[in-house]
């Protein structure tokens, strides 16, 4: 039995082979041993032979290694209770160089010669402490993953809502169409049915007379065949005529009907030269479903999309501006806390794009203009603001203010817009600010 172990240890560590590899020359090592003492080396030479190894990496010596598993039965079951699968000894130690946990017998062998070791329990820590430093961005990688896959899902919700919010919108405005062109409808039959009763009730009156002179006629024409004297007596009747404008006008009914609805449908259309983007507003504030309206609101739990602006309790046009002239209007209002204007990026002195804003602000009962360019200028006002209008002039690079009621200029920008800019408003106040519309004229043009 001591031979038959003698032959299954390994020359290099004396103990039982792990994964055996053959030489060339037939001598057998662990593969980690052979390794180990070809490293530095110039040439692979068997260590027991000297004889020149052809291969870096040597085959495996399956027969020998099937024999040592047989030899140690159970070795398995030991390394998993902490056992040396050599000599059943505790694991106590940690092989530095050989990355393994070995025993106190294993520590003298000739395969550690030389190695350098540290208490298992104290290389168990500094591997955690390790694994735990390699595992610090992973973790924060996964944090953000998981951050963002609920920011996805929260705009997968919302997205739901309003695309049901909008369907909505979208139903109650042609609802609105469909009961205005219903009624317009109906009172064009009615006037018809009205115009209809009124010439038949025209023609009943005159057959009703052609009827009894006809009668008066026949009675007359009777008598005069046996007293020609009567004819004397003949009553003086006007000869019948045909009646113009009796029959139905068609012309006034249907002539240029769907342009003339189309015309009278400017009392329930309208169009604003700004709408609102509702994806861009502040958490704060509330867009109403007309896009046209926005007041301050209890926070609401919405996306953090990229296209939200990043100055707070504002929202911006979802058109922007990079060339031409261009005005909208706002009913102020109540609202004793707004901030009107335009938004943009600017091409800094590095080259990087930089949000610039230039707008007025209305706070304490104090009107302010301000420019991320400039300091701020205090504004004047005489009279109560009620109804503010916005023109760029973005090729010229002027920005205006005008209170509309009185038609008085509040303040004027001058600058060299280089990019697209975008209305900007801002509010903290539940007093809605309104967009409102502008003059919708129907003309037609002869050519």
């Amino acid at each position: 039995s001591a031979g038959r172990k003698e032959d299954l240890c390994c020359p290099i560590c004396t103990g039982i082979y792990r994964n055996p590899v053959v030489l060339s020359c037939s001598h057998s090592f662990c593969k980690i041993c052979i390794q180990k003492w070809w490293q530095g080396k110039k040439e692979r030479e068997c260590p027991c032979c000297k004889r020149k190894s052809s291969k870096s990496d040597p085959p495996n010596n399956l027969a020998l290694r099937n024999l040592c598993e047989a030899f140690l039965p159970g070795s398995e079951q030991r390394e998993s209770a902490g056992l040396c699968k050599l000599h059943s000894e505790k694991l106590r130690l940690f092989c530095l160089d050989h990355q393994q946990p070995v025993c106190l017998v294993c520590r003298e062998s000739k395969m550690h010669k030389q190695h350098e070791f540290r208490p298992i329990d104290e290389a168990a820590q500094d591997h955690r402490v390790k694994l735990q430093i390699e595992l610090t961005p992973l973790q924060e990688k996964l944090a953000l993953f998981e951050e963002f896959k609920e920011k996805y899902d929260q705009t997968a919700k919302h997205m739901v809502a309003q695309a049901q919010q909008t369907e909505e919108h979208i139903k109650e405005q042609f609802k609105k169409l469909h009961q205005f062109l219903q009624e317009e409808e109906e009172t064009r039959i009615a006037a018809l049915r009205d115009k209809q009763e009124q010439k038949n009730q025209l023609l009943k009156g005159k057959i009703q007379v052609l009827s009894r002179n006809i009668s008066v006629l026949s009675d007359v024409i009777r008598a005069t065949e046996t007293e020609m004297e009567r004819v004397q007596q003949l009553p003086h009747l006007q000869d019948p005529k045909l009646i113009s404008g009796v029959l139905i006008d068609e012309v006034n009914h249907v002539g240029n009907l769907a342009f003339n609805i189309w015309k009278k449908m400017k009392q329930v259309v309208s169009w604003a030269p700004v709408i609102l983007d509702p994806n861009t507003a502040d958490p704060e504030l509330k867009v109403s479903a007309d896009l046209r309206i926005v007041k301050a609101v209890k926070q609401q739990k919405l996306p953090a999309n990229p296209e939200r602006t990043k100055y707070s309790c504002s929202v911006l046009g979802s058109q922007g501006f990079n060339s031409g002239s261009h005005s909208w209007e706002i009913y102020v209002g109540n609202n004793k806390d707004w901030e009107l204007g335009v938004l943009g990026d600017q091409t800094g002195p590095n080259g990087r794009l930089q949000p610039r804003l230039w707008k007025i602000l209305f706070s304490d009962g104090k009107l302010t203009a301000f420019s991320s360019s400039d300091v701020e200028k205090h504004l004047t006002v005489k009279t109560k603001l009620e109804k503010v209008r916005v023109h760029l002039d973005f090729g010229r690079g002027k920005l205006s203010f005008w209170n509309s009621d009185t038609e008085t200029h509040l303040h004027t920008f001058m600058h060299k817009f280089s990019d697209t800019v975008f209305p900007y408003i801002y509010t903290e106040s539940p007093q809605p600010l309104k967009i409102l519309p502008a003059k919708v004229s129907v003309t037609v043009e002869c050519v």
